[in-house]
């Protein structure tokens, strides 16, 4: 028996009862095995071989709306945890917006599109970039860390924030706009959509958003070990995956007492417009300089692994 299907022996259980938490009795999973075998474990070898227990490994995981991106790095954490025996800490770049309170301020002040969260420029950066800088050091005790709830719009309260009680060896940092670089003044320049061409025709929003990618976002970022890019074929196919989301998140919230706002298809797409150019410049650039490119078929599944 070779060492990945020794992996995959001792993972797939996990796995499986992770991949069951994200599916609906009418979307379900297919090729799993494949996935895990041909694709996960063999990243999963990778991280774990370039880990050094002197600092964490810091992992970037990116990819457009509807990517997979949470389901790929939590089966990756668990490969990690379970088989390698790593001490692996996520955070989504989710978590760390800004306050509402503060979205609010910053709306009235630069631009009423900085309200909707999602964009460079409506998190709170400093948080990670304090973490990184912390966790490297051999001082290092404790920290705690926001954590977002999209059903009120707001971080939680502290309480519920994420608590990091002892170092990580790898730490996988996830989000659609992780690893994401400014474009040039020329491009910035042409509407990509109605809400750019309608609701910023003065190029307010766009260059905010596009300078905070040259400053604070850069310096995050240049702090990533390594970046996976999750690829899909075309932003009209993240449009349709993440519908589909929004339809399982409404099954999923069925059943819970804090109900989650569900967007209509309309309001999804208008709310991906404000996506749609910084995901297209990385369809673009990033795998470019991603250190492995995860293409996705259109049928929301791996078809191969590139290596940089």
């Amino acid at each position: 028996m070779n060492l990945v299907e020794d992996c995959l022996n001792k993972v797939k259980k996990d796995c499986y009862k992770f991949i069951k938490t994200q599916e609906t009795y009418s979307d379900k999973f297919k090729n799993k095995d494949k996935m895990l075998k041909h694709y996960l474990v063999p990243m999963s070898f990778w991280i774990a071989k370039k880990t050094n227990f002197k600092k964490p490994y810091i992992v970037g995981l990116t990819g457009g709306q509807g990517t997979g991106k949470t389901t790929i790095s939590s089966i990756l954490m668990i490969i990690l945890k379970k088989y390698f025996k790593l001490k692996v800490f996520k955070i989504s770049i989710d978590d760390i917006y800004k306050t509402k309170k503060n979205r609010i301020k910053l709306s009235k002040k630069v631009h009423p599109l900085l309200l909707t969260r999602g964009v460079p420029g409506t998190h709170d950066i400093n948080y990670m970039s304090n973490f990184i800088k912390k966790i490297s050091s051999r001082k290092f005790r404790s920290i705690i860390l926001p954590k977002f709830d999209k059903a009120i719009d707001d971080r939680f309260t502290k309480k519920n924030w994420y608590k990091v009680n002892s170092r990580p060896d790898v730490i996988i940092f996830e989000g659609w706009c992780v690893g994401a670089r400014p474009e040039s003044l020329k491009t910035l320049k042409k509407s990509v959509n109605m809400m750019e061409k309608n609701d910023d025709n003065k190029l307010i929003w766009r260059k905010h958003v596009n300078d905070q990618l040259k400053k604070g976002y850069k310096k995050l970022y240049s702090k990533l070990d390594c970046l996976l890019f999750l690829r899909a074929e075309n932003f009209s196919l993240l449009q349709k995956w993440r519908v589909i989301q929004e339809k399982k998140l409404k099954l999923k919230n069925k059943n819970k007492k804090t109900k989650q706002k569900i967007m209509t298809k309309k309001e999804v797409l208008n709310f991906m417009q404000t996506y749609q150019r910084i995901t297209q410049n990385m369809f673009k650039y990033a795998p470019k300089y991603a250190s492995i490119v995860i293409k996705l078929n259109s049928n929301h599944q791996i078809n191969s692994v590139k290596y940089n």
